[in-house]
């Protein structure tokens, strides 16, 4: 199996010696928390959050067999990762081995083929915007690989034998890399495992899902995917923005804000993007929007454009700010948005009932989608 081979590789060379390091600090997976339980303030799965360990709870089943219930002090945050994946390992070989049992009971791998991935769009977080079709696949799965900005509300729509894995992505911290996902999805549907990789957003929006299929059809995997409200739509439908209306804005453009490297400047070529006519979205941009802006202003875009900044959205953590491009990245420091925040630029921005009626009174701030606060 791809993923039983690759299992050496986690404990081989410079690994060897960080696990080594680690393995004298006996940490217990569930105790061993840097965030309070997210419930009340981050309605997606954070990198050590009390949901995520209760929810992963059988991968641990093993090392909490062996551990008291005390909490020792964290080790080296770089070694975490390597620990963490060390741990899960044992529960993830015994996965695997009861499906090829469970598949050779049932007439052997050779008549029965390999089994299915699904990717699965959940939305951007309301889970009333989950389609049917993903909610039948998800309450079907045995295996769900899940993302950090799937909500915590679409993940209690998992059917109760299904067994969920975090794999999500933060700045600075890689549960786990692309390529060792890619192996996750190969050894599960290879023992015959219904598997379900859950993005937040559309997968094939920003989310990799065309590099997880182009992967598995390369190795003879059937791969299904099952397209989400993409952010741009949800969020914008939520704020009574149309993307493109007819004398404002007759296109619309998704862009990444992601940078090179972690700089500061984003992907694109701004020049292509200043166009008063279109609409534009960007993900990911918190960190370049200032760049970004600045390009934008530069190659002709006006100063006075609307735009707006929304965090969580769609979630009842929900936060807006509404300013003029030329204040946008500022009001956003002023006002402490946090990642997921999507940012829409364009006229058509003006059009949302929630845009203050005279640029005097900008930038306003909703604080969440049931209580609204202008701060002027």
């Amino acid at each position: 199996m791809a993923l039983v081979s690759r299992i050496p590789s986690i404990s081989s060379s410079s690994g060897a010696t960080q696990l080594t390091k680690i393995k004298s600090f006996c940490v217990n997976p569930v105790c061993c928390i840097n965030y309070a339980s997210s419930s009340s303030s981050s309605p997606f799965t954070e990198k050590h959050s009390i949901e995520r360990y209760q929810r992963d709870s059988w991968i641990y089943k093993n090392e909490l067999e062996q551990q008291s219930s005390s909490c020792p002090i964290l080790p080296d945050p770089s070694y975490v990762r390597d620990y963490d994946i060390a741990l899960q390992l044992p529960e993830l070989k015994k996965m695997l081995q009861v499906l090829r049992e469970k598949r050779e009971g049932e007439g052997g791998c050779d008549r029965k083929g390999p089994g299915n991935v699904f990717l699965v769009g959940t939305g951007p977080g309301d889970p009333e915007l989950l389609t049917v079709k993903a909610l039948r696949v998800i309450q079907n799965a045995d295996l769900l690989l899940y993302d950090r900005l799937v909500s915590n509300e679409v993940l209690d729509l998992v059917g109760p034998d299904a067994r969920l894995l975090y794999v999500g992505k933060t700045a600075g911290y890689h549960s786990r890399t692309q390529e060792e996902i890619h192996e996750l999805l190969l050894s599960f549907a290879e023992a015959g495992a219904n598997v379900v990789r859950l993005k937040g957003g559309d997968p094939l929006v920003f989310g990799r899902g065309g590099e997880e299929m182009d992967f598995l059809q390369q190795k003879g995997i059937q791969v299904k995917v099952i397209p989400g409200i993409t952010a741009a739509s949800g969020i914008s439908a939520e704020l009574g923005i149309p993307l493109t209306h007819r004398g404002v804005a007759n296109s619309v453009r998704f862009l990444t804000g992601h940078s090179r490297k972690g700089g500061t400047d984003p992907l694109f070529v701004a020049e292509n993007a200043a166009d008063p006519d279109s609409t534009l979205v960007v993900y990911m941009g918190l960190s370049t929007l200032p760049s970004l802006a600045s390009k934008l202003i530069h190659h002709g875009l006006p100063t006075d454009t609307p735009a707006v900044a929304i965090e969580r959205g769609t979630t009842p953590q929900q936060r807006m700010v509404f300013a003029e491009l030329k204040n946008l990245a500022d009001d956003i420091v002023s006002h402490q948005l946090e990642s997921p925040t999507l940012i829409i630029i364009g006229k058509v921005v003006a059009l949302s009932p929630l845009w203050p009626h005279s640029t005097e009174e900008s930038p306003i701030l909703v604080e969440t989608k049931s209580s609204i606060n202008t701060l002027q």
